[in-house]
Parts: C-alpha cells; structure tokens; sequence
C-alpha cells in the first residue's frame, strides 16, 4: 500500500471518532439536563497512528492490503464510569442504540486478564457518511472505571517502555496493583448509593445557581437597579446559609418576578409600535 493512501483510508476512522465522542457525550448531558445520573462520566477517542496499526499488523502477520478487514481497534472510543455496576448499564445502553452494530464483545470485567487487566470491550460496526458514499468501519469501545483507566493507563507505559518484556519484579507489583484496584472500586460500590446523593445534589444546586443568576443579569436590562441589587443581595444572603429548599424558593418567587417584568416589556413595546402606527 502507498504510503500517501494512508491519510485517505484514516479519514472516515476519524470521522466515525469524532462522531462517536460528540454521541457519548450528549448521553451524559441529557442525563444531567433530567436531572438524572449519568453512568457515563467521561468519553475518549483515538484512531490509531500508521506507525501502530504497521506493528500491529507485523505482529499479528496480517498482510497490510486485509488490515481494515482484520484490526477491528483502528478506530477506538474510550468510556470511563465511576463505579463497576454503571459499566453494565453503559453496555445495555449501546446494545439498544440502532446506529451501531454490535458484532462481539469481550467481558475482561468479570474474566480478568492474567497481566491483572480489566475492562468491558465492545467491538461496533459504525456507518459515517462520505463525499464517496456510506462507508462501514469497526470500532472498538472499551468502558471501565476511572480506577482500572488508571492502571491500564501505567501499564501499558511500561509496556512500552520494556518492549512487552516486563520485568519480574515490577510484573508483580502490577499485579499488587491490580488488586489494589479491585478492592478500590468495591469499597467505592459499596457507598455508591451516598456518593451518587452527593453528586446529584451538587448539579442540582449549581443548575438552580446558574438559573437565578442569568434572571438577575436580564433583570438589569430591563427592571429598576436599586430593586436588582437588592434581589442581589438576598440571593447571596440565602447562599450563605446553603439551604437548598430555601434557595428553590427564592428562585420560583424570582421567576415570578422576572416574568413579571418581561410581561410589562411586551406590553410597553406593543403601545410604541400602536403609537407609532397612529403617527
């Protein structure tokens, strides 16, 4: 294969990333817009370089002219969830999806890999739309905790690193590792509930936060600056005492406020525009 061809076949793995990232991402915006918990923390992508996906194929004795046929990982989606149960929920969300195509999976969750890997790993047949036609690649979509992302991540520098041939010494202490971060993410289960409470909490207030702050800036606009800063001044007042039942309340009476203000707008502009039709 000629060596300037590359950058056209890498084009629609990019684009079907690129795709995929924004996808994912408005998952976990439409959880947290319903004020629902997202099992998708944080989303990543790469496609492979041509460096890699040459050793790969040297590796693998695959002929280069079959490489798309046979790397299914040229293109790879990366999800990270806080906790293990959210990486069985994000698995049963993509096996709903009907603009993907799941052709195998790999549970390294449950079936842990001797090195002391782990993640859930979905290969997907995904359709991108070119100036040349609909075109079908695979992707690859591994999900795990931000815990097993961490090790994955250090192991794979040393894999690196000692061109697979890792040490003894630091093979075991991997492993030690390995373990540490099955007991991390169990102790982290077994106060999800209360974690998840907290977190909730948290996005709630600062939506409600950033509502009552964008009423108080059109206030400005368009109301009387002595009334808005003292509906400033009790805004801050209420968050000071970090109660948020009185601050829902503070916002609903501010909402009645602002609407209130916006009616009398609409009602001055239509007398202009008669008057000015009089004129």
């Amino acid at each position: 294969m000629e060596i300037q061809l590359w950058r056209e076949i890498l084009t629609p793995y990019e684009l079907a990333v690129e795709e995929l990232i924004v996808k994912f991402d408005h998952l976990i915006e439409e959880h947290r817009m319903q004020g629902l918990y997202s099992p998708i923390e944080r989303v990543t992508g790469r496609v492979k370089t041509v460096a890699s996906i040459l050793d790969k194929a040297q590796k693998k004795n695959i002929p280069i002219d079959e490489v798309e046929k046979r790397l299914a990982d040229i293109a790879g989606i990366r999800i990270i969830c806080q906790f293990v149960e959210d990486i069985r929920k994000v698995v049963e969300i993509i096996r709903r999806r009907t603009d993907m195509e799941i052709i195998s999976e790999r549970d390294y969750i449950n079936h842990m890999k001797d090195s002391g890997y782990r993640s859930y790993h979905i290969i997907v047949s995904y359709e991108v739309q070119m100036l040349t036609g609909n075109r079908k690649i695979m992707v690859e979509i591994q999900i795990r905790t931000l815990a097993m992302n961490f090790w994955s991540t250090i192991e794979h520098s040393l894999q690196y690193k000692y061109k697979k041939n890792i040490p003894d010494h630091i093979r075991e202490k991997l492993t030690n590792a390995a373990n540490a971060i099955i007991a991390l993410d169990n102790e982290m289960s077994a106060v999800r509930s209360e974690i998840m409470d907290a977190q909730n909490s948290f996005q709630t207030q600062s939506r409600l936060i950033s509502d009552i702050l964008n009423n108080i800036q059109n206030l400005y606009r368009i109301a009387n600056k002595r009334e808005v800063l003292k509906i400033q001044d009790e805004f801050y007042r209420i968050y000071e005492l970090n109660d948020i039942e009185q601050l829902r309340r503070f916002g609903r009476e501010l909402d009645i406020i602002a609407e209130g203000y916006r009616a009398q707008s609409v009602e001055r502009s239509a007398r202009q525009i008669t008057a000015n039709k009089q004129f």
